[in-house]
């Protein structure tokens, strides 16, 4: 921020470290797919003199994106850390993808963090800057997290850096636009035969210096005369908006009386503002040209995150509990304090296993430290129905990450981020602390993974490995959630988008050797009887020795939705002997559970045993079951069978702007709109009742509709009759052997 050169510290693929809370500082890079993030990451990594070339994303030679999947799809996946060193401090990059199917990874970036980078480029359109980037820039305001914004994309773009910089300020600026303005401004060079203008350098408002890249080297020049009058006008705007933030009340008065405020105390009170998270500065970045060992505005960009940016000292950390529940002060980031840390993601490794991401709130982690390892289970975020879990175990070797490289260390200390090997069962979202005086950490927020994948294995090989390859799916992955359904007897594993479901099945093929096929997911339906039916039951079989003698009569009526099946005895004058009663029953039930017309489970029926034959030697438990179940047939073919379809409550939550077409979209399905309320920010939430069937793949279309802006949640209401000619294609369905609903 002071427009200077500086050396940087750390050798290339070095693992730089930290002895205290104080030289660390832990950055989050935000921003929507393609906006620049890893290459920005690799910048600054070769700015650092953490890699001596920078890679491509297109080559895939990115230390971030060290995945072959990344690397397949060019595009990042995962979360991950590239640490680099600058000026005395260890600077945690967390790069995150920025498509929307893999937000758990964004959250889980925001939780190791203290500050974040939104990072948005000039070539995207810029509604791209909404959505999923929006929703993480409310999430850091609410808990007051310092931001910055870098422009990418100038030097390939047409849109000028004012335009983007009225689009930063609407974007992110809310109520107050003057907290959102660029401490440089671009210096383009001559135009070429593409009628783009390259990249050459910044101007530095508060210097009013030029930082000229054109040679290749960074250098320092004063500014031209026609940069003169846009230099003072921005400059003016940035002065002004930095006094508003300041905490010396007395500096605006000095400033509207004509006094010319010094360029340190103004520097001052920008880092203090950024800290606070009230203001957020806007800056450009450009790769390095060939040759070149700094980008356009990485070293500006450094020099912010280690003087601007808060150091873990300074952030309020989680709250935390014993593991029963009862409230414990809240941890505070000392090295010589009790250990307090969160595992904030899991990978897994072909040759060292299980690896955990862990950031230390508290006290300092070491290899062969004895801790507790506490978790929620996935209970606590509605994805399984696992309890608490809680183990004793021992710490493995701790690394720092860089790509595919790890690098040994001796210690993580309070604020820092570290790798920790074979850490047990440690699933995302743990907690380490002292054996002896355990806590747990309140879990981060993740969304309710609601589009469905069924899947199976491929060949009797993949069976046994299957289950295991999705439990550690999920225990991953938050943002996953398993089910198998007792109804269809699918397995079933729910995710956020499409590509969310394409990288967890190369997953399980490529990093757990589990062949698996994707099926279409089917709707538990139920039949029940549309009228009252009887039916009768013979089953009389002569075949030498005992034979086997039944006969009963039933007769079948529905009851209302939810009643489930009620069995009533009025047999009298004991034609059908008293112990051979539970054996019709049991019979009964268990057609009903295999089903009448189209082989689903029969519910909301009254079945009356009136009366039946048996025979004193051929009569037995297992002919009257059979009896019963054939009475229960015949009455079915006495009267129309009706499927019932599960019926959900729908919430979208979508701006004003697109409620009418999300309410068109719902009728569309079948759905009853319910009602609408008026939300926060301009959002209007919709209440609808929708068959679930129609809203299989609502994940992938209520972001089509609405652009990204949308979400909705969905809970079961009930099951309601289905429309006859739905019903009559199921059947038919079912009758050629494909799986229908």
């Amino acid at each position: 921020m002071g427009d200077k050169a500086h050396a940087h510290s750390g050798a290339a693929g070095g693992a730089p470290t930290a002895d205290h809370p104080a030289a660390v500082r832990n950055v989050v890079l935000v921003g929507p797919s393609g906006s620049g993030k890893t290459t920005l990451v690799e910048a600054l990594a070769l700015t650092a003199g953490a890699v001596n070339r920078a890679g491509r994303v297109e080559d895939g030679a990115t230390v971030s994106d060290y995945d072959e999947i990344e690397q397949r799809r060019r595009r990042s996946v995962q979360l991950s850390l590239v640490p680099v060193a600058w000026e005395g401090c260890k600077i945690n990059l967390l790069d995150t993808p920025g498509y929307a199917d893999f937000v758990g990874e964004l959250r889980a970036g925001l939780r190791a963090a203290d500050a974040a980078l939104f990072v948005v480029s000039a070539a995207q359109d810029a509604s791209s800057v909404a959505a999923t980037t929006r929703a993480a820039w409310e999430e850091c305001a609410l808990v007051g997290m310092p931001r910055a914004i870098v422009v990418t994309h100038l030097d390939t773009a047409r849109t000028s850096y004012r335009e983007m910089n009225r689009i930063c300020a609407e974007a992110f600026g809310g109520d107050d636009p003057d907290a959102v303005l660029p401490l440089y401004l671009p210096v383009l060079g001559p135009e070429g035969a593409d009628g783009h203008a390259p990249l050459t350098g910044l101007t530095g408002l508060l210097s009013r210096r030029i930082l000229d890249h054109s040679s290749g080297e960074r250098a320092e020049l004063p500014p031209a005369p026609d940069q003169e009058e846009p230099l003072r006008e921005a400059r003016e705007r940035l002065i002004e908006g930095i006094i508003a933030e300041s905490e010396d009340e007395s500096l605006m008065d000095r400033y509207l009386d004509g006094e010319d405020i010094d360029v340190a105390t103004l520097i001052a009170d920008l880092e203090r503002a950024v800290a606070r998270g009230s203001f957020h500065p806007v800056l450009t970045a450009a790769p390095a040209a060939d040759g070149a060992r700094q980008g356009i505005g990485t070293v500006e960009l450094l020099e912010l995150i280690t003087r601007g940016f808060p150091t873990p000292l300074e952030r309020t950390p989680p709250a935390v509990t014993t593991p029963s529940g009862a409230p414990r002060p809240a941890p505070v980031c000392d090295p010589g304090g009790p250990l307090v840390a969160e595992v904030v993601k899991t990978a897994s490794d072909p040759y060292v296993g299980r690896v955990s991401l862990v950031r230390v709130f508290s006290g300092t982690l070491r290899p062969d430290d004895a801790v507790h390892l506490c978790g929620h289970g996935l209970t606590a975020t509605g994805h399984a129905p696992r309890p608490c879990h809680e183990a004793e175990i021992r710490v493995g070797a701790l690394t720092s990450p860089f790509g595919r490289r790890q690098h040994a260390l001796d210690r993580c200390v309070a604020g820092d981020l570290a790798c920790v090997a074979r850490l047990g069962e440690a699933e995302t979202g743990d907690t380490l602390s002292p054996a002896d005086d355990p806590v747990l950490i309140e879990p981060w927020t993740t969304p309710d993974p609601l589009l469905p994948l069924a899947v199976r294995a491929h060949g009797k090989a993949d069976e046994d490995k299957l289950s295991q390859g999705l439990a550690r799916l999920v225990a991953e992955d938050p943002t996953l959630r398993l089910e198998q359904n007792p109804d269809t007897g699918q397995v079933v594993l729910w995710c956020l988008g499409e590509a969310h479901q394409e990288v967890a099945l190369e997953r399980l093929r490529s990093r757990y050797g589990v062949q698996v096929d994707a099926e279409p997911h089917r709707v538990p339906l139920r039949e029940t009887f549309a009228g009252r039916a009887a039916g009768r039951g013979r089953h009389v079989k002569q075949s030498g020795g005992h034979g086997q003698f039944a006969i009963c009569e039933i007769e079948v009526e529905p009851l209302p939705p939810g009643s489930g099946i009620e069995f009533v005895d009025k047999v009298v004058g004991g034609s059908v002997p008293r112990q051979f009663i539970p054996s019709v029953e049991k019979g009964v039930r268990a057609q009903a559970a295999r089903g009448l017309a189209a082989g689903h489970p029969l519910v909301d029926v009254r079945v009356t045993l009136l009366d039946g034959k048996a025979h004193s030697v051929d009569s037995s438990d297992a002919a009257f079951q059979t009896a019963g179940a054939l009475a229960l047939r015949e009455a079915a073919s006495d009267t129309r069978i009706q499927l019932l379809e599960p019926v959900c409550e729908v919430s979208v939550l979508v701006p004003d702007d697109y409620v009418g077409p999300v309410m068109s979209d719902l009728s569309g399905r079948r759905g009853r709109v319910v009602g609408t309320e008026q939300s926060p920010g301009g959002r209007t939430l919709v209440r609808a009742e929708v068959p679930e069937i129609e809203v299989g793949r609502y994940a992938v279309d209520l972001r089509s509709l609405s652009h990204g802006t949308g979400r909705f949640d969905r809970a079961y209401a009930r099951h309601e009759a289905m429309p006859p000619q739905l019903a009559d294609r199921v059947r038919a369905e079912r009758a050629d052997g494909s799986p229908g609903a």
